[in-house]
């Protein structure tokens, strides 16, 4: 009989409103669900998820993702991937736009400790191998309030219009950062959503290049500060 094994889970979570409810579905499904809570940094939360697992990879759940019935973490790569990020496809609930951003994904657990501390974008600074993969793992239910609505579409616009992700092509990326500026006003927090896009692409377009100023974007007081402000 073989035995199959399966990497363990990690849930990450800050201050996401709907952070407990979230948690108690996923508990409900894998009970050997690991928490990381309240950690200041997300590299470092990431790192301290890394710490408490003891298999090759590991999964990790944003506090904010409600993942699909049908996504069951049984995926295992080959033996020469282990030291591949994998992210999973994901559902935006403002603007419908369908890829890797707040998806389910799935570390090499020793480069995520080793990850380099000084690249704005956590996931692309972990491994230089790189993978998408096909299926819709969740939606990021990141607009539960104001803030937390602006703050993710401020630091996913400043991501893309920065350039700083590796191998993106450049008319996806504008078409993307198009979307995120103009779609979905109508929906819960949608207005924030917008203008924290249209900020997050200022700030990127100015900063290109600049690593000090776009790695602000990962210290979530100054991010605080720039959302009272504008």
């Amino acid at each position: 009989m073989v035995i199959q094994r399966m990497y363990d889970i990690v849930f990450i979570g800050y201050k996401e409103k709907e952070k407990e409810e979230n948690w108690q579905k996923a508990l409900s499904r894998f009970p050997m669900l690991k928490r990381v809570d309240n950690v200041k940094g997300l590299r470092q939360a990431h790192i301290v998820g890394a710490k408490m697992c003891w298999t090759k990879m590991f999964w990790i759940i944003d506090a904010d993702a409600i993942i699909h019935d049908n996504f069951d973490f049984s995926y295992l790569p080959e033996s020469w991937d282990e030291d591949m990020v994998h992210v999973w496809r994901c559902i935006n609930p403002i603007n419908d736009l369908v890829y890797g951003y707040g998806g389910v994904k799935l570390f090499p657990r020793i480069k995520t400790i080793e990850m380099d501390m000084t690249s704005p974008d956590m996931t692309t600074s972990i491994s230089s191998k790189f993978m998408l993969m096909p299926q819709v793992s969740n939606v990021t239910a990141f607009n539960t309030d104001p803030y937390n609505t602006w703050k993710s579409a401020f630091r996913e616009c400043t991501k893309l219009s920065s350039k700083i992700i590796d191998n993106q092509k450049n008319e996806e990326t504008e078409k993307r950062l198009d979307i995120w500026c103009t779609i979905g006003i109508e929906k819960p927090h949608g207005k924030y959503a917008i203008a924290g896009a249209n900020a997050g692409r200022e700030y990127g377009y100015k900063n290109r290049g600049n690593i000090e100023a776009l790695n602000k974007i990962n210290d979530f007081n100054w991010i605080k500060k720039q959302y009272d402000r504008l």
